[in-house]
């Protein structure tokens, strides 16, 4: 395994393009970036990659930011949500440095290093069609490569292309896979420059890489057949080139590449349905890399200090997104009351509950306390209070009335339990509680000889409208007494039915 060269100041970058939502594989590369950095003192820079215009989507750019920040991954050099940047080796954007890009590229043709290609579309494609006819690679056959005329500025529709010698082979190092090496003979001339003035994501990304003195390249696997491309700039601009990490693919359980077709891959989407940051760092960190064995859940810091790229697997890392709900469910349950409650409110709010649940200083907030302290140890995620509090927020729960009915408990005694408890809790007069409710109802249930699975099923059901649900002593106690009485009231209507 290759070891780590570290001998000057660690510099790595996350280069996203704005393409629409952040993948989850994205966070996991800026992840590990962060980490890398984090652990040798080093700095963390992002730079938007938004030169194929074709792809752009508008808004991209800040969702990439709103992530970043809303996972704690700050980094040190980069563009704000302010239009601002950070750093003294901007612009980070790469469409604010195209006269950069056209600078450098324009030298290498000058040094014999490049070349001008004034080949059509329609010619490249049929050259595409009689490779692949003919099963050989489809790569540019060098019909303007040794013209005299390619060190000329055309006039029209034009490109510019790298000369990627024909003979021997490009290697170099990558801290995960170790030594690679492609044949050159394999390798296109490929565009550097597009006929629209913008740069390929090689030329940009080699140029910015160097001119931002980035040390280290860690991205994902994809980007491994393109990295002798990457080295052969390199050495045709006299530069020193980084050290390279890929990292592994990210795949489905069937072992395909992950992606839209089997779930949601987009941060934003786990966002919105309530996993807490700490719980998708701690998840997408261990998605190929794992510090210790013996262990799952890690702190932010905790990942900093074990961080190695050496220790990243090879293969495709699995994810399972059950893990994902477990570890979110654990640090649900490690917020404080009055956290969970603010972090469900918005959820609520969503979902149909007046905004006075906000103010802390209302007594619809300290409900709804009751309801988050209620459901904490239950919910897997922020969205299921939703579902779990709709029971509190609706006037009358409907239902079916054969779900009144315990298991193979004769069907007539469910109208006669429920009155019987009905006129009971009409009675009672003690703390309505649920410590209270619970140890009444249960003594009264002794005391009459009924059963106690006869008596408190329809009354849970009665109360909550579903199968599943909390114990009927935790909701009546959020109910209050007179809410608890009108659903008995309706349960016993509906048994009739029966």
């Amino acid at each position: 395994m290759p070891r780590l060269k570290t001998a000057q100041k660690i510099r790595v970058r996350f280069a996203p393009s704005p393409t629409g939502f952040l993948h989850i594989g994205s966070l996991r590369t800026a992840l590990y970036n962060y980490l890398f950095a984090k652990k040798h003192s080093g700095d963390f820079i992002l730079r938007i990659e938004d030169t194929d215009r074709t792809r752009y989507v508008e808004g991209g750019v800040e969702n990439i930011i709103k992530t970043l920040e809303w996972c704690g991954l700050n980094y040190n050099e980069g563009p704000r949500l302010n239009s601002a940047e950070v750093g003294e080796y901007g612009p980070y954007i790469q469409s604010k440095r195209l006269e950069i890009y056209k600078k450098y590229v324009e030298a290498l043709v000058k040094k014999g290093k490049a070349y001008y290609c004034v080949c059509t579309p329609e010619r490249l494609e049929n050259l595409r069609e009689q490779q692949m006819a003919a099963k050989l690679p489809t790569i540019y056959d060098g019909f303007c490569r040794d013209k005299k005329t390619t060190q000329e500025k055309p006039v029209g529709q034009h490109v510019i292309r790298l000369k990627v010698p024909k003979i021997g082979k490009t290697k170099f190092e990558d801290l995960i896979h170790g030594q690679v090496e492609f044949a050159n003979k394999l390798i296109d001339d490929q565009v550097l420059l597009k006929s629209d003035g913008y740069p390929t994501y090689h030329l940009a990304n080699i140029i910015d890489d160097n001119l931002m003195e980035i040390t280290h390249v860690i991205r994902g696997d994809e980007w491994l057949p393109s990295t002798p491309k990457h080295i052969l700039l390199y050495e045709a601009f006299d530069w020193k080139a980084p050290q390279f990490t890929h990292l592994p693919l990210l795949l489905n359980p069937d072992h395909s590449k992950l992606s839209k077709r089997q779930g949601d891959v987009a941060v934003e989407d786990y966002i919105k349905k309530g996993y807490l940051p700490e719980a998708i760092i701690n998840f997408v960190a261990l998605l190929g890399f794992n510090p210790r064995s013996d262990k799952e859940l890690y702190t932010l810091d905790e990942l900093i200090a074990d961080f190695d790229l050496v220790k990243v697997n090879k293969s495709g890392a699995v994810v399972n997104f059950e893990k994902l709900d477990w570890m979110n469910g654990h640090y649900i349950r490690t917020k404080t009351l009055d956290e969970l409650t603010q972090l469900c409110v918005p959820f609520l709010i969503n979902a149909g509950w007046p905004e006075e649940i906000r103010n802390p200083k209302l007594e619809i907030q300290n409900r709804i306390k009751k309801i988050v302290a209620l459901e904490q140890e239950r919910i897997k995620k922020l969205a299921d209070i939703v579902d779990a509090a709709e029971i509190f927020r609706i006037d009358q729960p409907h239902y079916e009335p054969k779900i009144l009915v315990w298991k193979k408990a004769p069907k007539e005694g469910v109208r006669l339990h429920l009155t019987a408890l009905f006129a009971f809790l009409t009675g009672y007069k003690g703390d309505w509680t649920a410590q209270n409710l619970e140890q009444t109802i249960k003594a009264w249930v002794a005391k009459e000889g009924r059963g106690v699975g006869e008596v408190l099923w329809p009354f849970r059901v009665a109360l909550a409208g579903r199968l599943a649900s909390p114990p009927p002593f935790d909701i009546a106690a959020i109910l209050g007494k007179a809410q608890t009485l009108k659903r008995l009231e309706y349960a016993i209507e509906l048994a009739k039915k029966l």
